[in-house]
């Protein structure tokens, strides 16, 4: 019995070795995947602040009175990029009002006509989102959409949500020859689509869809979350 006891006492710190180990490689993988989703998040949207300010720079030239009204919206922004973003959830109502700035930058910024619609479906805009999701779709709009053609250009997005699901949909129309030559859209967007799509792949596992694809001269992509 003495000799049974003996050999149990090592099984029982290496049980308790192995239990240890798995619970370092889970938190060594948890704290990999939280590195990967903020250096995601701090890719985003760079270049757009950029123009924002050469476009900036360009209003305070000509003394216009767009200029103050710019410059509040930018700070904003970069107010919610800098300090919400970090975060790992706002409010729907503070992730609406940033999308609702880039869209009125960039109206000012291409000083003509664009068609453009956002419909909300929202039933609780205090409910809680991962920050910053889906602006490289919105972005993607106007860079290869908008950028692409001189005249008729729209960007239609909607965002609906109840407590279990999320979703969002974008469509715009592009050149093809334009974008023909500078391939943008045989990458189905590039690196803002493969930002959100390992986005959704770390934060939202086997819970959502992420499909786009071109109908045309229409680009379309639509984001299915299920938070149930």
């Amino acid at each position: 019995m003495f000799l049974t006891f003996s050999l149990m006492i090592p099984l029982v710190y290496l049980l308790h070795d192995r239990n240890k180990q798995r619970q370092h490689i889970a938190h060594l993988h948890e704290e990999t995947l939280k590195s990967e989703l903020n250096l995601l998040k701090s890719q985003i949207n760079p270049h757009f602040f950029f123009n924002t300010l050469n476009n900036l720079y360009g209003l305070a030239t000509e003394k216009s009175e767009l200029t103050q009204e710019v410059i509040y919206k930018l700070s904003q922004m970069m107010r919610f990029t800098i300090y919400e973003g970090r975060k790992n959830t706002v409010t729907l109502a503070d992730e609406v009002d940033y999308l609702e700035n880039f869209i009125e930058l960039n109206i000012i910024r291409y000083k003509h006509k664009i068609d453009i619609k956002f419909e909300q479906k929202i039933e609780d805009k205090q409910q809680r989102i991962p920050p910053l999701l889906f602006i490289n779709l919105l972005e993607n709009a106007f860079k290869h959409g908008v950028d692409s053609q001189l005249e008729s250009q729209y960007i239609h997005f909607s965002l609906t949500t109840t407590k279990t699901t999320i979703m969002f949909n974008i469509e715009n129309n592009f050149d093809k020859i334009t974008c023909d030559k500078n391939k943008a859209i045989r990458r189905s967007g590039g690196l803002g689509t493969e930002n959100l799509s390992r986005r959704l792949a770390l934060l939202f596992p086997n819970k959502h869809s992420y499909t786009r694809y071109i109908e045309g001269n229409q680009y379309i992509a639509n984001v299915t979350i299920n938070l149930a």
